[in-house]
């Protein structure tokens, strides 16, 4: 069982470490802890994310979910319903590129989901996502998708 207390550790490669803190930090408001000149942790909706410089990252595989080509590798949180569209709008006033366009999944289906994908500078893919019904978010039964 997990406790309330439980945070998620998830470290990542970045190319630019400068570019990576100015993404995190300023673009997603990530709260920035400690530091090293090789790595960044973040405070990301709670969770410790810490990027690490590399020297190149390789493409990531994609596959078919709902019409989209989902990047294999991603990660992100998953928020309030209500924190989707200030979040669009913060991303879009901040110029950043959308992967895969704003958008409601599974629309009128059970598990029904509003997401969106963008890249950091260094190509780590990021989904942020919000069910219409956080009860959904474990699901097993009755679903109606591939």
């Amino acid at each position: 069982m997990v406790s309330a207390d439980t945070r998620f550790h998830l470290a990542i490669p970045v190319t630019d470490l400068s570019a990576a803190a100015s993404f995190y930090g300023e673009v997603l408001g990530c709260a920035r802890g400690r530091s090293s000149e090789r790595w960044i942790d973040f405070d990301f909706w709670g969770h410790q994310l810490v990027v690490h410089l590399v020297d190149d990252l390789a493409e990531v595989p994609r596959n078919p979910v709902d019409g989209e080509a989902v990047p294999a590798s991603h990660f992100g949180p998953i928020l309030a319903w209500e924190e989707m569209a200030p979040l669009e709008q913060r991303l879009q006033a901040a110029g950043v590129e959308f992967v895969i366009e704003p958008t409601t999944r599974f629309a009128g289906r059970r598990g029904e989901q509003r997401t969106l994908f963008v890249r950091d500078p260094s190509g780590n893919h990021l989904e942020f996502k919000a069910f219409r019904n956080i009860d959904m978010l474990f699901a097993t039964d009755g679903l109606d998708y591939p």
